[in-house]
């Protein structure tokens, strides 16, 4: 809400000093007829094209619509910069999580000051041991637009991480598994995926993956140094289902979720048997 005022504010001022200057025309789409029929019923949709987010006629029309926001909030650069940084004394910009312990490592995020990602780290036995940082975002970002880390685990042994990035904005995210004694990554990768977890062995990893609507539905497993994707082990194919795969505290099992707004269904596996098979706790 204080951010829609915020907006608000400003469109206001640019709106009362935009009097003494030319009008500015905003950028019109055009409209091209696209009838889509469900159920009998037909539905137009005159800008459907826009949907093509590769479309050239796409990208320059979304050129055009930033141009003409540019241009409509140019009287407001002074406020926009006293907003932000009145905003950005408020925030602490140095700050770290609090550390969780897992298999004899705390975890923890961090942020630095002028940095605008997060840093993954851990330290060996303590809290107040020495840092070693498993992922820098910021690195990772550089010369990219954006980058998010999403989905991570580490493997028992500590050996393994497996971490989701996604460089595009659209949350599409991409698998990688580091090797955290050497720093490299292994050439396990894999598109548009979700969640992820290791089995006990420290070298089975489950991951899920996405449909064309971004709805999480296959869950594969995969052994390193195996030909990607991986198995496939389930595939949720009622398009009102996602799935999500998680371990239990005790470590003891890998379980698999399928929920949709009303219903959801569990199935598991013991951790230390990662070709078991699935079993329905409850239809």
């Amino acid at each position: 809400m204080k951010r829609f005022l915020v907006v608000l504010a400003l469109a206001a001022c640019a709106g009362a000093q935009s009097g003494s200057r030319r009008q500015l025309d905003p950028p019109v789409a055009k409209r091209v007829p696209h009838p889509t029929t469900v159920n009998g019923e037909t539905l137009p949709d005159d800008y459907f094209w826009l949907r093509e987010k590769g479309s050239p006629q796409v990208v320059q029309y979304l050129h055009a619509e930033a141009a003409y926001a540019d241009a409509f909030m140019q009287p407001t650069q002074g406020l926009q910069r006293q907003l932000y940084q009145e905003m950005l004394s408020r925030v602490q910009e140095t700050d770290a999580s609090a550390p969780f312990s897992k298999d004899g490592y705390w975890y923890y995020t961090r942020t630095e000051k002028g940095k605008q990602y997060v840093i993954l780290a851990r330290r060996n036995g303590s809290p107040d041991a020495v840092e070693q940082v498993l992922l820098d975002v910021n690195q990772l970002a550089e010369g990219k637009k954006f980058m998010q880390l999403g989905s991570w685990d580490v493997s028992d042994d500590g050996n393994l991480l497996a971490y989701t990035t996604d460089n595009t904005g659209f949350r599409e995210y991409t698998l990688h598994v580091k090797d955290l004694r050497t720093g490299e990554l292994r050439p396990e990768t894999a598109e548009k995926t979700g969640t992820v977890v290791w089995a006990n062995d420290g070298r089975t990893l489950f991951y899920t993956t996405d449909d064309a609507a971004k709805r999480p539905y296959r869950l594969y497993r995969l052994r390193l140094g195996s030909p990607m994707p991986g198995d496939l082990v389930y595939e949720e194919k009622d398009e009102l289902f996602r799935i999500g795969a998680g371990r239990s505290r005790s470590k003891g099992y890998i379980f698999l979720g399928s929920g949709s707004l009303t219903t959801t269904e569990v199935r598991y596996i013991p951790a230390d048997q990662p070709d078991a098979e699935w079993k329905v706790v409850a239809p």
